[in-house]
């Protein structure tokens, strides 16, 4: 009897402040392209790094959970919401692991900025243990990694994504379609009384609208 390979499962962090269609290409891309089970967006709480968001943490839940809704790869994970303390990526993904089977791939997905900020993150060096990092690479990104990086990947980066073997330990980079769209352009667009439409799903704008989320007040 051949043994069932492990389940192969993506992470996207981020603020989600609002989500938008950059957020959810790159996500689809990456799921489509390393075939994973499944994807899982994961609104951040209190990010270490970030400037407090400027809605409360169930509305941007809710916005990702409209984005998701029918796109059988994606998902929502919102464990990191519950926590009281800041979101620290390394015990999400202990916390992962140890609904996992041993087989299980994790994958954790970083934009290059993130990445190259990674020095700083709490307990980073031990991140591999528990997943294989995919570094969202875009064609205009000309940022040289930290020299804390560097040993990093020349002992653990692997060229081709589709050859990540195991359930963690090794990093990759995958291109991605640029998406000129920030979540800092919608907001300040909504402030203004302009349209966002055709930047988040429908469903997101839907939302924001019956919410009046972002609006400048009368």
């Amino acid at each position: 009897m051949t043994k069932s390979p492990g389940r192969r499962v993506g992470v996207l962090g981020g603020t989600f402040d609002p989500i938008h269609i950059g957020h959810l290409r790159s996500a689809l891309e990456v799921a489509e392209g390393l075939t994973l089970d499944e994807l899982r967006l994961m609104p951040n709480a209190r990010p270490p790094h970030r400037d407090t968001p400027q809605v409360s943490a169930q509305d941007r839940l809710e916005m990702v959970r409209c984005a998701v809704a029918g796109v059988p790869m994606l998902s929502v994970d919102a464990r990191e919401l519950a926590r009281d303390t800041p979101s620290y990526t390394i015990e999400t993904l202990e916390l992962m692991r140890a609904e996992m089977a041993a087989s299980d791939q994790l994958f954790l997905l970083l934009g290059w900025d993130a990445f190259c900020g990674l020095p700083s993150w709490h307990r980073w060096e031990e991140l591999l243990q528990h997943c294989h990092i995919l570094v969202l690479q875009r064609p205009d990104a000309d940022v040289e990694p930290p020299d804390a990086l560097r040993n990093l990947l020349a002992a653990r980066s692997v060229s081709d994504p589709q050859a990540l073997a195991g359930p963690a330990g090794n990093i990759a980079f995958v291109w991605q379609t640029p998406l000129a769209v920030s979540a800092t352009q919608i907001r300040q667009l909504l402030a203004s009384g302009k349209s966002v439409r055709f930047l988040v799903p429908d469903a997101v704008l839907a939302y924001i609208d019956a919410h009046n989320l972002y609006r400048a007040p009368n």
